[in-house]
């Protein structure tokens, strides 16, 4: 599955919230499944359902995202509503496929095949973990989710924290998720233990001035915490 995308403006241009024309996107008819999927499953959790058509499937998720967040304020009640969409994993699957380094580069390599849709164009890395070097790095050229949203709570407690959870506690497979909002691109990093969400300098990270519910007076944003 992939995703046809063009890097310059539409005639209708549009700036996201890092000040660059927003990346123009041409989802296939696999994407628009996908997304739909998603967007259902965000409406569900939050009793509402955007009224933007189909075609406009990526949008209408991102308008549901911001609809859970504000049906739940408690930022730990966000991340657990969205754990709940995750497949539960057996305990027999942590014991049968224990933490290795080849399960960490194969991660790598599966996440830009089934997920640009999401995120938009992917390409994997070399990191190097507890001194072994591994392919187990996916750079995010421009976080589609991010750009969208332009909400730095959302990037934080709808996508990074739980998906990090699901990952490291549920699969056993440690993910560390590295947004950088100045430019909106992302490392997730297969193999590498996340810091704890207090330590985590995203927490530091304020808000987007286009945030359609920004504080830009407050050091970082009022919805982390």
């Amino acid at each position: 599955m992939a995703t046809d995308t063009e890097s310059g403006p539409s005639s209708t241009e549009q700036l996201g919230p890092d000040g660059r024309p927003k990346r123009v996107y041409k989802d296939t008819p696999f994407d628009l499944a996908f997304i739909q999927v998603c967007r259902q499953a965000y409406g569900k959790l939050a009793q509402w359902q955007s009224p933007r058509s189909y075609e406009d499937g990526y949008r209408g998720m991102v308008d549901v995202s911001l609809a859970l967040m504000r049906s739940r304020p408690n930022v730990k009640e966000q991340r657990a509503a969205i754990l709940q969409g995750f497949p539960k994993v057996p305990q027999w699957f942590r014991k049968a496929f224990p933490y290795s380094n080849w399960g960490a580069e194969l991660n790598a390599r599966i996440t830009p095949a089934f997920f640009t849709w999401l995120v938009g164009p992917m390409e994997i890395f070399e990191v190097e973990i507890d001194g072994v070097k591994q392919r187990s790095g996916v750079q995010i050229e421009r976080c589609r989710y991010l750009e969208e949203s332009g909400c730095t709570g959302m990037c934080v407690n709808l996508c990074k924290f739980p998906t990090q959870t699901f990952f490291t506690e549920e699969l056993g497979m440690p993910l560390s998720m590295e947004p950088k909002f100045e430019d909106l691109s992302c490392q997730m990093i297969f193999g590498k233990k996340p810091p704890d969400i207090e330590d985590d300098e995203v927490m530091k990270q304020p808000c987007f001035a286009l945030c359609p519910t920004a504080n830009v007076q407050a050091p970082a944003c009022p919805k982390l915490r």
